[in-house]
């Protein structure tokens, strides 16, 4: 994990409010606050009214868990946000006004024309002082925009069509519950409209007018944002897996321009974030298996399309609770403190 060593000032103050610290992914902000070295000086876990008062720990130190006003006259520098988007677009608006930076892990500010939607190895660039509420973007998008910047800015692309297979951790604890009692034969609370254990369901989120569900068109949708390009076409069909350990997604990229392949994997391994897991005589690929609780996005099964010209196939793997979540908000907080931003 890095040292962050531009982190090293003698008299360093960096109070740091994490919301919905009790859910999966405040969870994990917190183990990826510590793993990253992240300079927290003090701690404020922040949950729901009936969670406050619990005991957190971080850094083998015991937090209390606050209350989101206490939070707020803390004075906190910066709070990650990971506590639905109803709550953020009640009280990221009081955390800002008050001089915090609030990065947001809902989907409440990322399509917001005011709002920076920041995956650091892509945009990180865009951040600037004056924006106090940050969006994270969807966990999805994460990792599949990692990998096509630098094949965008290289080969120009056309045209996208995606597939993804995504854990249940996605959802949330009830999810996982599911499916963990139907391994073992219990009847209990559903997180899903189906089982989801043998089962593969072909939505995420509700269904819009188009009949795509929200989380396809935040793919559509984000991935325009974050790379700067509304030319870029998207289409995306989201379907939930009985797995945990990250998604994945099977991508189709159309470019404006001809590739050859080995340029495409040697580009792809130098580019930030990015892990290439590309040898099939050994049996090398991407899997959630083996991308759980890691920070980087991997991509293998690297070949051309056969049947259209200037086309790829890849398969793109990430923890969708660490890359898709917390590391990439921690990741903003990080460009923030080079810049001098925070």
């Amino acid at each position: 994990m890095p040292k962050n060593l531009y982190f090293c000032k003698k008299q360093f103050n960096m109070k740091v409010a994490v919301v919905g610290v009790t859910g999966l992914v405040g969870t994990k902000m917190l183990q990826v606050l510590a793993e990253r070295n992240f300079p927290v000086t003090a701690l404020l876990p922040v949950a729901s009214e009936r969670s406050v008062g619990k005991e957190i720990a971080f850094k083998d130190k015991k937090y209390k868990v606050v209350g989101m006003q206490d939070a707020i006259d803390a004075k906190p520098a910066v709070a990650l946000f990971s506590a639905g988007g109803g709550t953020s677009l009640e009280w990221a608006p009081r955390f800002a006004a008050a001089g915090i930076t609030v990065i947001d892990n809902s989907s409440a500010w990322r399509m917001d024309k005011e709002k920076k939607l920041v995956v650091p190895e892509v945009n990180g660039h865009v951040i600037t002082a004056s924006d106090k509420i940050i969006a994270n973007p969807n966990c999805s998008t994460i990792q599949m925009v990692v990998v096509l910047k630098p094949l965008h800015d290289k080969y120009k692309i056309k045209r996208v069509v995606v597939s993804t297979y995504q854990s249940v951790t996605g959802t949330g604890v009830k999810a996982v519950e599911q499916m963990m009692n139907e391994r073992k034969g219990i009847v209990g609370e559903m997180a899903y409209k189906y089982p989801i254990d043998q089962n593969a369901i072909p939505q995420i989120d509700v269904f819009t007018d188009n009949g795509y569900t929200k989380e396809e068109m935040k793919m559509v949708n984000e991935t325009k944002k974050i790379m700067g390009d509304d030319s870029i076409l998207v289409t995306a069909t989201c379907v939930r897996i009985p797995t945990m350990g990250g998604h994945s997604e099977s991508v189709n990229i159309e470019f404006e321009n001809d590739f050859v392949l080995d340029d495409i994997k040697t580009l792809l391994a130098k580019s930030p974030g990015v892990v290439v897991q590309d040898d099939i005589d050994h049996f090398i690929y991407p899997m959630p298996l083996t991308a759980h609780d890691k920070d980087e996005t991997f991509v293998g099964r690297i070949r051309r399309d056969e049947t259209r010209a200037n086309t790829l196939n890849c398969w793109i793997v990430s923890d969708n609770l660490r890359k898709g979540a917390a590391t990439n908000a921690i990741q903003i907080a990080e460009e923030l403190l080079k810049r001098n931003l925070l």
